[in-house]
């Protein structure tokens, strides 16, 4: 049973008021609130087994230290990883975008290679591969997308040449919520010998994800995107490529040896892991994936997917809407605009509501161009939305509209 009472209970910000009105918390796309288990577990590590992690020979550091691997195991169970060498904590999505990005660059391609990305990504995306562009003199290639939002799987397909070398590719878009078909994705690109590298960060929360099953050569997640918390996030890479990579950064516990004539390198996953990793951070991730666990990911996944459908329905009913992205595989996110209203007008009078939602391009310039628009109105659902709460929205903008 999903008893969503129960489940709301262990989110104490989703009781508070905003300008004297219930919050209506649907900005989930950005970032996700926390249930008491994780904030408990941040403060009880700091109060009772904070101490630096590797190597420390008293007890502190040998619990803390057990504590950030045991993680690491949660991770690799959570996502159904080969081994623990093929995690990688990192800052978030776009610092492991950034590391693969980064190294691949450098080792495995030439002034003239080929990285394809699609119409749908996230700057993060974009951008860490246009800096390595600028720098070594690659080419971004783009997936079209239809205008239901999905992409042109035809028209991938003729972008692969002997120049292709790494496929970068959302597995849901953080706009229009299209669950992109990345098992093909990574099908077809495995067949021209192309490795993928999967953002999952819009996906992790809502739906099942086993990299295995998917074959995603990289597979990269934030945690404050699964009710964990931020500044902590998930490299998964396949341990053949990780291998083949060389460090991100220098510093301490990525190093096996040091001296001014050679440095050799850690072992997986610790060469890519330069510095005191937020070990604080990796134990409450571990909670708040624990904590989804529990629940179930086929629950949730059926359960936001119900609340999405009623949404898309709800908001039908509004005169003037548009919504964008009708996928026939969607995730929980709808965005929209109403008439000829302005979505920063939309968003700041809804925050009057109580209503929280996203407004504005949402890191996907290029997608706003595509659609022909500046910007939009974003709400992105979780485990502890309601359609009580979906109603409140819909009548927030009925009276918004008739404003304008």
């Amino acid at each position: 049973m999903y008893d969503i009472t129960k489940i709301r209970e262990d989110f104490p910000i989703l009781s508070r008021t905003v300008y004297g009105k219930p919050l209506v918390y649907l900005d989930n796309g950005a970032t996700t609130q926390k249930p008491r288990c994780v904030v408990e577990s941040i403060t009880d590590e700091y109060y009772s087994v904070n101490a630096n992690v590797h190597r420390g020979v008293h007890f502190l550091s040998q619990q803390a230290t057990n504590l950030h691997e045991a993680s690491r195991e949660t991770v690799r169970k959570f996502i159904n990883a080969r081994s623990i060498s093929e995690i990688v904590f990192t800052r978030g999505t776009t610092e492991s975008i950034n590391l693969v990005a980064s190294t691949f660059a450098d080792s495995q391609m030439k002034e003239g290679d080929e990285v394809i990305v699609s119409v749908m990504e996230h700057h993060s995306n974009i951008v860490s591969w246009q800096l390595q562009a600028a720098r070594k003199g690659i080419v971004l290639k783009v997936i079209p997308m239809n205008e239901r939002g999905e992409l042109s799987l035809a028209e991938y397909e003729k972008l692969f040449t002997p120049r292709t070398r790494i496929v970068s590719v959302a597995h849901v878009s953080n706009v229009l919520g299209t669950i992109n078909p990345v098992s093909e994705l990574v099908r077809i690109a495995h067949a021209h010998n192309v490795p993928v590298l999967i953002d999952g960060a819009q996906s992790i929360p809502h739906i099942p994800v086993d990299v295995q099953a998917l074959d995603a050569d990289f597979y990269v997640f934030s945690g404050h995107k699964v009710y964990g918390p931020t500044g902590i996030g998930v490299l998964y890479g396949k341990e053949a490529w990780l291998d083949k990579l060389p460090p991100y950064q220098g510093g301490g516990e990525m190093i096996k040896n040091v001296s001014f004539e050679k440095t050799t390198f850690n072992e997986l996953p610790f060469k890519f892991e330069a510095g005191t990793p937020d070990y604080i951070g990796s134990t409450a991730l571990a909670k708040a994936l624990d904590y989804v666990s529990a629940i179930g990911m086929e629950q949730i996944e059926a359960y936001e997917h119900g609340l999405t459908q009623y949404a898309m329905q709800r908001l039908k009913e509004v005169r003037g809407m548009r919504i964008f992205g009708e996928a026939a595989q969607k995730s929980s996110v709808i965005s929209f605009l109403v008439g000829n209203i302005h979505h920063f007008d939309m968003g700041t009078l809804l925050d009057r509501l109580g209503i929280a939602v996203r407004t504005g391009h949402h890191c996907a310039e290029p997608l706003m161009h595509r659609l022909g628009i500046e910007g939009t109105v974003r709400a992105s659902f979780a485990l502890y939305n309601t359609k009580e709460e979906i109603d409140v929205l819909v009548a927030g903008i009925e009276r918004v509209a008739k404003m304008f």
